[in-house]
């Protein structure tokens, strides 16, 4: 035991001010390290008694150790393989603290119970687990295993061993791996005694395969290569194709660490996997249900529509909607891909509750080698009301709650359009600002006609993998600023939305009218109007016409350790008008008594996160956008401006505190301008994102850097507006935060403070050096707490 106490010496004397309260550090330390004999002749003793409940002649596992030798020349690193054979490696050892496997003391503590149930056999459950014996040690196995996920990885001539030990009343496993030099690949060949197939394989193996010469042969590689192949089969006509039906041979006699790759099909494969089949006959059931006897699968009295046959007893729909939906046709072969691309129309749609299809061989008095395929389509329920009560907290840091009631009809006019009208009413408020105590109000109504297809003069092409959607929207809303003014929103838009592949979707509204009237001023706000040119240019009647373009993309791939979000935005207003009326300077012009917007804009934002580890992540952000206002506008209306700050965005600084540049807002500007914002706009964000108490609680620390200018001086002094320097007018912050998943939604809270304040003098604007968390001052002024729903990018 000497040497534990000696251990308990040279940490307490390299952590000296631990002990520094005594007068006599020496007892201090025979106190702890008796204490330490304590816990350690205590552990023993547990110990021991878990190991005399153990069965007859079983001892308990203490897990297992794993050396890797390498080969010369070998670049893997040893500490990779080790980690690969180590998750190989089975079984598992039980939990232990301090070598004492208290979870089986637990198990044996709490004893047997004679049902699989009630609060004794939870407890068991919870806070035990069963012994793992010697008995389940399988060297043999687990050498075997290693031996072929190794040869799995081209590591051909590798050898791995294995052996049991006794230590200390406990066995451990140990086991060894020689890793030979992997083998990469040479070429690849392909033996098919069908020349047609083979073709069609040769087609698409140059600049296809993912066979490539000079890389190193994995089963995942050849595995990956014959699903490629089945699916380019597949959309060649090759029905009964499947990726099972192909092997490969490694020929490992070359030298150089070298091997030829030969594929091709399987000695039993049926004849008819061979042959190129086609589209006989469409078939399409709109009415489709289980209550009801299976439908007549004949040809008689069939409506025929472009080449479909149609059976509609019902004629809920347009032929128009299923012809539409399937993108192929009798005659054409047979294409896994524009199989499922139907499928995933007809249900897009959101007029179908259920959608099947099958295939099935043609009769032999039909076209030799083709199928018939069958699509079954039930109906969704035509008309629906829902209410909706929920809360929302958004990013300029108003929260609140609203009600909402919906009435939709998924099919409107017969063909597939969904037509919605939307009321709701709405309270928000801001706990603690500069606005507290303004309350909002919104009551509003919307309805929404979706068609589709393309609504548009002219001719588009429509085979995507979704359907297309034309949206007309009119709406109103009531907007009334408690102790300020009401707004009243009027709004038309016409926008044609389309995804031309899963991870890609474009939106473009050619007409988007927003009329602006603000009425019953509060006598306070309205003598500030008469003082206050912003103000009363603010409060203009106003129109907003204009156009927009939304692109949106994303990686979509499983698993993936990097995921990449993309979406950009581009806007004009005002032109037509502006052309029609000839306006030149601000507000000359007008358009049925309000004046006209005219301002162009353009924003990105940028999302990237890495995978560090299991559920490690690193999520970054960056948004830049920049908008200019021109001719009828002296600035952007106050709804399209760019803005920063709160929940969503620079966490340590409250919205409307930050900016414009190194403006500091006033109390008047907070309170009376609609909102505080910019016509540029740079917004950097980074996340570390990891697990706490796995999969429910997680944590977050952060850093958030940005800001916003002005093209000039109208709404701001010029402190505000953008100049060469504005890298040195970012505001910083950091902080931490908690993520609580509770299955359906992500309750988010954080807490942040500023590192550098743009607002101060340059030289001056870094705070670092004056945070001081211990003080009540500095955390009133410079703690921000945020709480949103779900992740802040």
């Amino acid at each position: 035991m000497d040497h534990g106490i000696q251990k308990v010496y040279k940490v307490l004397e390299f952590e000296e001010g631990f002990v520094s309260g005594y007068n006599n550090n020496y007892e201090m330390l025979k106190i702890l390290s008796r204490g330490y004999l304590f816990v350690l002749i205590v552990l023993m003793a547990t110990a021991c008694s878990v190991n005399k409940k153990l069965p007859a002649g079983e001892l308990l596992y203490n897990g297992s150790t794993v050396t890797v030798n390498k080969d010369s020349g070998v670049k893997a690193s040893s500490k990779s393989i080790r980690k690969q054979m180590e998750k190989i490696i089975l079984p598992r050892k039980n939990k232990m603290l301090l070598g004492w496997p208290y979870k089986v003391w637990a198990w044996y503590a709490i004893g047997e119970t004679k049902k699989e149930k009630g609060f004794k056999h939870w407890l068991r459950e919870k806070f035990g687990e069963p012994p793992v014996l010697s008995s389940s040690i399988k060297p043999k196995l687990n050498i075997d295993n290693m031996k072929g996920y190794l040869e799995n990885e081209g590591y051909y001539r590798s050898k791995t061993y294995g052996d049991t030990m006794m230590k200390k009343h406990r066995v451990m496993a140990a086991y060894r791996v020689q890793l030979a030099h992997p083998y990469s690949i040479k070429a690849i060949n392909w033996k098919i005694d069908s020349s047609q197939l083979l073709t069609k394989i040769l087609e698409g193996l140059h600049d296809k395969t993912l066979l490539i010469p000079g890389e190193r042969i994995t089963l995942d590689k050849i595995k990956t290569e014959r699903n490629r192949v089945d699916l380019q089969l597949k959309n060649q006509g090759y029905y009964y194709f499947n990726a099972d039906y192909l092997i490969a041979y490694i020929d490992t006699t070359l030298k150089s660490y070298q091997a030829n790759i030969y594929m091709g099909l399987k000695p039993t494969t049926p004849q008819k996997v061979k042959r190129i089949y086609t589209i006989n006959n469409i078939i399409v059931f709109p009415n489709y249900t289980l209550l009801r006897p299976p439908p007549d699968t004949s040809l008689a009295n069939l409506l025929k529509i472009d080449r479909i046959l149609i059976r509609d007893t019902v004629h809920k729909f347009k032929p128009t909607v299923f012809t539409k939906a399937i993108t192929y046709r009798p005659g054409s072969l047979y294409s896994l891909t524009e199989q499922n691309k139907t499928l995933n129309r007809f249900i897009n749609l959101g007029a179908f509750k259920f959608v099947k299809n099958r295939f099935e061989p043609a009769t032999k008095s039909d076209t030799p080698n083709s199928v018939n395929a069958y699509y079954y389509l039930t109906p969704q329920k035509k008309k629906t009301i829902q209410v909706q009560i929920g809360s929302f907290a958004k990013s300029n840091a108003y929260v609140g709650g609203q009600l909402n009631v919906n009435w939709l009809n998924r099919n409107v006019f017969s063909g597939a359009e969904s037509f919605n009208v939307k009321s709701y009413f709405s309270y928000e408020t801001v706990p603690s600002d500069s606005t507290q105590g303004k309350s909002n109000y919104r009551v509003g109504a919307e309805a929404a006609l979706v068609i589709p297809r393309f609504f548009v003069p002219f001719k588009v092409k429509d085979d995507y993998l979704f359907p297309p959607r034309t949206r007309f929207t009119l709406g109103y809303e009531w907007f009334r600023r408690q102790q300020l003014y009401t707004k009243n929103f009027y709004r038309f838009q016409y926008e044609v939305n389309w995804k031309p592949k899963i991870n890609i979707e474009h939106t473009v509204a050619p007409i988007s009218i927003t009329y602006v009237n603000t009425t019953a001023f509060a006598p306070q706000y309205q003598a500030q109007i008469g003082n206050n040119e912003v103000l009363r240019l603010s409060n203009l009647p106003e129109i907003v016409s204009g156009s927009f373009y939304n692109f949106t993309t994303s990686s979509t791939y499983p698993n993936s350790v990097n995921v990449v979000y993309l979406n950009a935005n581009a806007e004009v207003a005002g032109n037509i008008a502006g052309a029609a009326t000839g306006a030149k300077t601000s507000y000359s012009k007008s358009v049925l008594g309000a004046y006209f917007a005219q301002y162009a804009k353009a924003d990105v934002e940028f999302r990237y996160s890495r995978k560090l580890q299991t559920d490690v992540y690193l999520a970054n952000r960056i948004i830049i956008g920049a908008s200019t206002p021109y001719h009828n506008s002296r600035f952007l209306p106050f709804s399209r401006q760019f803005i920063i700050g709160g929940a969503n965005g620079l966490r340590g600084f409250t919205p409307r505190n930050i900016g414009p540049g190194t403006t500091q807002t006033t109390a008047y500007q907070r309170v009376y301008y609609p909102q505080i914002g910019g016509d540029y706009k740079l917004e950097m964000n980074s996340e570390l994102r990891f697990p706490i108490f796995a999969p429910r609680l997680k944590g977050a620390l952060f850093i958030d850097a940005g800001n916003i200018w002005l093209k000039d001086s109208t709404l701001f002094s010029p402190t505000g507006q953008l100049t060469k320097d504005f890298l040195h007018e970012l505001a910083v912050d950091a902080g931490m935060g908690l993520r609580i998943d509770i299955s359906i939604l992500i309750i988010r809270i954080d807490m942040a403070f500023p590192l550098a304040k743009p607002w101060l003098p340059r030289g001056e604007r870094w705070v670092l050096p004056q945070v001081a968390v211990g003080s009540k001052a500095w955390r009133s002024e410079n703690l921000v707490f945020n709480f949103g729903i779900g992740y802040p990018f």
